[in-house]
This record gives C-alpha cells, sequence and structure tokens, in this order.
C-alpha cells in the first residue's frame, strides 16, 4: 500500500493510471492531500475514484496525543501518534516574521549525546516522508494558521535518516503542496560527516547547523559518541567543504553544560579551532554560534551553566570575531525543549507495564 503523503506528484499520476483512471486526477489531489484532506474528504474528485485509489493506498496524518500551550509565549508542543502507535514530537514556535515548528525525523535516536532525551531508549525506527510532512500538516490543521518555517531539530538525526528526509524536502517545497521555500527550512546535525557531503550535492538552499557542542575531540568524545567516528576537524572540514560548494552559511549549537564545556578557556578554544578552519586564505565563512543552556533531563545528571558564565563564554567569542547568540528558551512552562514529552510518557508505560505485569515492549 502506497502512503499517499510520501508520494511526488509524479509518482501520484503512476498510482493514478495503475487503477484506471486518467492522471490529470493527481493534479486534482495532490494539493488536497497537502491541506490535510484524505481522499474521502475530498469534493473534487469522485467516488469511483476515491475507491479504486483506497484499495492500493493509505492516508494517515499523526494524531495529537497531548498538546501543550505555553501561557508565557504561545509555544505549541505536540505529542503526536503514529500509525503504529509510537510517538514524536513536534514545537510550533510564533515569530513576528511566522510560524516555525520544529519536526522530529525518527523514533528515538541512536547517537547517544549524553546530553539529549530524546536518545534515551535508543532509535526504534525512521520516519518516512509522510510522516515527516504529517507532522507540519497536521499541527497547521490543528492550528488553523500557516507554517511558513521549519527546523529539523527534533527527536532523531535528519542524516541518518537521509533518503527519507531528502524525499520531505522535496515534497515540502513543491509549489502544489506547503510550497515552503528550502531558505526558510533549517537542518540539524550531530555530525555525520558522509551525510554532508552528501546534502552539498543536493544543493538544497537550507540552513545547515552543527550540533557541535565542545571545541576538542576529548571533550566532545565524552558527551558525542559520534566523534569517535567523525572527530572535530574532519567535521568542520566538512563544514568548509559544504559552504565552499553550497555558499550557504552554517550555524553552529552549542549546549552549555556547567563544569563541562563552559569555561573561557573552552571558548577560547573553540574560536581557535572554528577560525582555523573556517577561515582561510580561500574561504572566509561568516561563523555564527547558537549558545543554549542545557535543559536539565533526571537521566544526565547535567546542570545549566550560570547566567554569568554563559555571558563571558560569549564576550569570548565576540572578541574573536565569532557572533554569538544566546537562544531564548521558549515554552519554559511547558518544557517545549526535544524529547521531554515523549520519554515522560514513555515512563507513564512502564509504570503502567510494571503494574499489570506486562513488559514495556509489550505495552507499547
Amino acid at each position: 500500500m502506497k502512503d499517499l503523503l510520501s508520494v511526488t506528484p509524479a509518482e501520484l499520476e503512476e498510482l493514478i493510471l495503475s487503477v484506471g483512471e486518467p492522471k490529470y486526477r493527481a493534479g486534482q489531489m495532490f494539493p488536497q492531500l497537502h491541506k490535510g484532506l484524505s481522499p474521502e474528504e475530498m469534493t473534487n474528485v469522485g467516488k469511483k475514484t476515491r475507491e479504486k485509489l483506497a484499495a492500493v493506498s493509505e492516508y494517515h496524518l499523526p494524531q495529537v496525543r497531548r498538546k501543550l500551550v505555553s501561557a508565557l509565549d504561545g509555544t505549541v508542543k505536540y505529542l503526536f501518534e503514529l500509525r503504529d502507535g509510537h510517538c514524536v514530537e513536534s514545537v510550533v514556535m510564533r515569530y513576528n516574521h511566522g510560524n516555525t515548528i520544529c519536526i522530529s525525523s525518527q523514533v528515538g535516536c541512536r547517537m547517544g549525546c549524553k546530553f539529549c532525551a530524546s536518545t534515551i531508549g535508543g532509535k526504534v525506527r525512521d520516519l518516512i516522508p509522510g510522516e515527516l510532512l504529517g507532522q507540519v500538516i497536521a499541527a497547521q490543521k490543528d492550528l488553523g494558521e500557516r507554517i511558513s518555517n521549519i527546523v529539523m531539530m527534533g527527536i532523531g538525526e535528519p542524516l541518518d535518516n537521509y533518503d527519507n528526509v531528502v524525499k520531505f524536502l522535496r515534497l515540502v517545497a513543491h509549489p502544489e503542496g506547503l510550497n515552503i521555500g528550502y531558505r526558510h527550512i533549517s537542518l540539524s546535525t550531530c555530525g555525520v560527516v558522509s551525510g554532508i557531503y552528501k546534502l552539498a550535492e543536493e544543493e538544497f538552499p537550507i540552513t545547515l547547523s552543527i550540533s557541535l557542542h565542545a571545541p576538542d575531540d576529548e571533550t566532545r568524545s565524552s558527551i558525542m559518541p559520534v566523534n569517535n567516528r567523525w572527530g572535530v576537524d574532519e567535521l568542520l572540514t566538512a563544514c568548509k567543504d559544504y559552504y565552499d560548494k553550497t555558499g550557504r552559511r552554517l550555524s553552529f549549537e552549542y549546549t552549555l553544560i556547567a563544569g563541562k564545556n563552559d569555561t573561557p578557556e573552552g571558548a577560547s578554544k573553540l574560536a581557535n579551532v572554528l577560525n582555523r578552519h573556517l577561515r582561510t586564505r580561500t574561504t572566509t565563512m561568516p561563523i555564527h554560534v547558537n549558545l543554549i543552556p542545557v535543559n536539565e533531563v533526571e537521566e544526565t545528571g547535567f546542570s545549566r551553566s550560570s547566567d554569568e558564565a554563559v555571558k563571558a563564554f560569549a564576550a569570548v567569542l565576540e572578541k574573536r570575531g565569532i557572533r554569538a547568540t544566546v537562544r531564548r528558551k521558549l515554552g519554559a512552562d511547558i518544557n517545549a525543549s526535544c524529547g521531554q514529552l515523549r520519554r515522560a510518557e514513555q515512563k507513564a508505560a512502564e509504570v503502567t507495564a510494571e503494574t499489570t505485569g506486562k513488559t514495556a515492549s509489550e505495552e507499547a
């Protein structure tokens, strides 16, 4: 059975032709699917066509399992339930320039970053293109408002789900669909170097964000296992090559953890390594670092850096010619940061399983 939100217009034409209908039906249906209408809800296509399509395809939007709305800034956090019962998170943030949604790319994550709630329990599975797209459509439909920007910084590592993510990017930008331009999309990676090189060849004019979080291999490997595969030097070389190939700026995310990576000396090391790799005789790349005080998650034991430490770290970077901003925390009253709502649901399921005598996997 074909997933209707995962097919391109050309693939939808093939599907329509395969059930004996004229291919122009695809042009009627594709925009409707991306507005959140199932074939059964469409009024511009006859019942016979819809029945034929239903025999060879499926249409599923993520269902809202939980929805939290911040009383502080209007941020909306969704726990979406997928067709198989697994859950992912999406967060809609409101800005003057429009609504931005942060979406998930996998159920769970296998990258193992020590400070991240999303990776607790590991990776369950990849999301298909329609499940990526479905988060945007479902949130837009629930809110009754247009979403104009996307950040792929939710649960999962996008470049560990490369093919599905690339197809999603083509679908979400399609002019007959949601028509969200590539320049309004950011993709964050923990440093999957092979994926960065592949993405450069796609020549999407998106913004690539690198989750760096440490200035040297020893510190980074202790909190990000991916660094054991691709070290800091190899990662920053890939970043330079990406910029040279695409001309698109990159941003760097740096989570500040008290006593771990938040000292002025660490900031000086970070400035040195960024300037050495990204400001050379052949490349003068604009460098922007987003400083993010760590989200305190019970299982990690990490603590937020003090405001004074954050300011001191930023000041060192600025003095070295590197733009540094402290990310504003949105949805503080609803724990809007990635992975925490899903983790709470998992823990509740584990407690229920214990009291009923079932295993957690049986409960899921």
